[in-house]
């Protein structure tokens, strides 16, 4: 239990479109790095709208 409470606030994190730009520089969206995963297209790898949500 205490794992799982330590952990709770994770759900508040917001990261910055600086910080995603950069994860998008490392690993382009659609790119499949587990072999486990082929086969499957997420919805926001074909809209780009839905790839940065406004959260506020």
């Amino acid at each position: 239990m205490d794992h799982l409470e330590s952990q709770i606030g994770a759900a508040k994190v917001r990261l910055t479109p600086d910080i995603l730009d950069r994860i998008d520089e490392i690993v382009p969206p659609g790119v499949t790095l587990a072999d486990a995963d082929r086969g499957y297209q997420p919805p926001a790898l074909s809209d780009p709208f839905l790839r940065r949500r406004r959260t506020a």
